[in-house]
């Protein structure tokens, strides 16, 4: 008769998988010794029995029957220990499995959440180291492709200009030149750019930190700029009065600078508004603050960490891309602000309600830092 006809099976079976579900690793391996040392136990006191009872050997020493009994329970143990040795570490070879995928590279294999707790957070660090590795493969394959993509496109031009020249099509005139001259630029900053993030993920900057005065650094860096805002007739005002001293390298925080004010200006329109500003702020720990607050485009909820990716630009529908970035100003400048020690956050309302970018500086080296000059 099929045992689905047996009420009471299905509940003994209900109740020992929830005991299963509850029971710990830990709590399972000592259950497992304990009914490993009860088995030998029981064996050796049944081959005792059978001994001085059923068999009738009434005459054999007492030593020799339980050295019998100790050997079949030794004997009962051995075989029992290995099958819940093996019934117990069947999960684990499943996750040994998973970690020799992706040794191989195979980073889409997700493994099944088992019910035991301490396993089944065992496996979500494991499935979710898979998906790190197998985003950060898909970034490597497109920093590749956009690097080739960037370096392309200049090199394309230069090659017809010249070739132009050379074929008498263009003249060479100062104006060519002057072309050439740019494109050569565009070049050299993407590989400055492509070497800083290089540094920036080996968290191998060059700090050349001295005491300096972030406020006077942030108004040099602004007025530096206010020619281009000027330009594109957008407001930049500045509350950075109050001189704020921190030790760090001011040529640096220059270029963080220069890049949060130039990606503000970007993301104005006509007539729009930036505001700087420097502070203090005494907790946790003594910090910088450098806020700068635009009312541009805004950015999405979920792209506020995404915009630090390398190679990242966010699309805006009716509004062109930025010409001549290279998508990796952002992720350098959270390097260098991380090598400082502090970090750099956005924060916005939503799209079309602008955003504000925070700079974390601390006014003291961590302890431990080297406050000497950084190979490269």
């Amino acid at each position: 008769m099929p045992p689905s006809r047996f009420p009471a099976y299905h509940k003994s079976r209900a109740r020992l998988r929830r005991l299963q579900e509850r029971l710990s690793l830990r709590n399972r391996l000592v259950l497992s010794h304990v009914m490993v040392l009860l088995l030998a136990l029981l064996a050796m006191a049944a081959i005792s029995a059978l001994i001085e009872v059923w068999l009738g050997f009434d005459d054999i020493e007492g030593d020799v029957v339980l050295q019998v009994g100790l050997l079949f329970g030794v004997a009962a143990a051995f075989p029992a220990s290995i099958a819940l040795s093996r019934f117990l570490l069947r999960p684990l070879d499943r996750v040994r499995a998973a970690t020799h995928r992706l040794a191989e590279g195979h980073y889409d294999d997700i493994l099944e959440i088992p019910s035991e707790p301490g396993l089944a957070a065992l496996v979500e660090d494991v499935n979710r180291l898979a998906a790190t590795l197998a985003d950060t493969e898909r970034r490597r394959a497109r920093l590749i492709s956009e690097v080739a993509h960037e370096m392309r496109t200049p090199i394309t031009i230069l090659r017809g200009q010249i070739e132009g020249m050379a074929d008498g099509i263009f003249v060479p005139d100062d104006a060519m030149f002057a072309s050439l001259a740019d494109d050569l630029d565009r070049l050299q900053r993407l590989a400055g750019d492509l070497s800083s993030l290089s540094r920036s993920e080996e968290g191998a900057f060059a700090l050349h930190r001295k005491p300096t005065d972030v406020a006077t650094l942030a108004r040099a860096t602004a007025e530096r700029l206010r020619p281009q805002y000027d330009d594109q007739m957008v407001t930049l005002s500045m509350d950075a009065d109050t001189p704020v001293v921190a030790l760090c390298d001011p040529d640096r925080i220059t270029q963080v600078l220069v890049n949060l004010l130039g990606n503000a200006l970007t993301a104005c329109d006509p007539h729009g508004h930036v505001a700087l500003s420097v502070h203090s702020d005494p907790y946790p720990v003594h910090h910088v603050i450098v806020r700068i607050v635009d009312d541009g485009i805004g950015i999405s909820a979920h792209d506020l960490e995404r915009i630090f990716y390398r190679f990242e630009r966010l699309e805006h529908p009716g509004r062109p891309a930025a010409a001549g970035g290279s998508g990796i100003g952002l992720t350098i400048a959270r390097g260098i602000a991380r090598a400082h020690g502090g970090d750099i956050a956005a924060e916005s309302p939503g799209p079309g309600k602008g955003a504000m970018f925070t700079l974390r500086l601390p006014q003291e080296p961590a302890p431990g830092t080297d406050t000497a000059e950084v190979p490269h």
